[in-house]
């Protein structure tokens, strides 16, 4: 198993929407609105690495009010 920490940063006045898009992707188990400079962090959870990767990479940065995306994956068991 891989966890992963995603943080997504998005246009002005797009972060809950961009959280609620991000929370019905596949391996999105959670993800929350933030203050700093990320708006909003989501974690992943897949059975390989290019499944959290993917869901950064092409899903997430795909969503409408999406403008750039860091990838943290886990290296606690």
């Amino acid at each position: 198993m891989v966890h992963a920490f995603i943080m997504v940063k998005t246009a002005a006045g797009s972060s809950a929407d961009a959280r609620d898009a991000i929370l019905d992707l596949e391996f999105v188990v959670d993800a929350h609105v933030v203050a700093g400079e990320y708006d909003v962090i989501a974690e992943a959870d897949g059975d390989a690495v290019g499944d959290v990767l993917n869901t950064a990479s092409t899903e997430i940065q795909g969503l409408d009010g999406v403008e750039d995306t860091k990838t943290y994956v886990s290296m606690s068991a």
